[in-house]
């Protein structure tokens, strides 16, 4: 080697995506959302985040770990989207008609992604790993729900809106705002 040669430079290791473990569980949330929990593959999942399949079995190992994962990241994303819709509120705002339109978003604009959420949820009554990330998500559902109200009615509005939104990705009828309004405002009023 003369002298005006430098040495090949090694690649540098270390890492050099930070968030791809996030973006694969975000990945199969996006695929469970599109086709289900039962056509989840470590192969579409690499495919949807634009990683090698290496990837996702070195952060994932099995099919349940990237379950697993998806369900945390799906909660998380939830509770955090729940929380902004909160804090976005006026302080006199009705809670009823606001409820609503957080129903009508989640099940239209992001219908895919409400759908994969609750395809993660349900996974939780057969298996026992994932009961702690879904039970972890109801209670801080109900916890932002207190906000507006107290305890007891925060997590009671947290059932009614899983019920609400489960009921409602589960229909091809559109929902109609009005009648949610109607058993929102039952719910926090006791009357109609």
């Amino acid at each position: 080697m003369t002298t005006s040669e430098a040495p090949a430079k090694r690649r540098q290791r270390g890492p050099t995506d930070p968030d791809r473990r996030g973006r694969i569980a975000r990945a199969a949330i996006k695929v469970i959302g599109e086709q289900g929990v039962n056509a989840l593959t470590h192969r579409k999942v690499a495919a949807a985040a634009e990683v090698p399949l290496g990837s996702t079995t070195y952060h994932f190992a099995t099919l349940d770990d990237l379950i697993a994962a998806a369900l945390a990241t799906a909660a998380e994303r939830s509770v955090a989207q729940l929380r902004e819709w909160e804090r976005a509120l006026p302080p006199d705002a009705d809670i009823a008609e606001a409820l609503a339109d957080f129903v009508m978003d989640s099940v239209s604009d992001k219908r895919e992604d409400t759908m994969a959420e609750y395809n993660l949820y349900a996974l939780a009554l057969h298996r026992p790993r994932l009961r702690k990330a879904a039970v972890d998500w109801d209670r801080a559902l109900a916890d932002v729900l207190s906000d507006r109200t107290d305890s007891v009615t925060g997590r009671m509005l947290g059932v009614l809106l899983c019920g609400l939104l489960m009921q409602a990705v589960l229909s091809d009828e559109p929902e109609d705002r009005g009648e949610l309004v109607l058993l929102l405002r039952r719910a926090l009023d006791g009357s109609a």
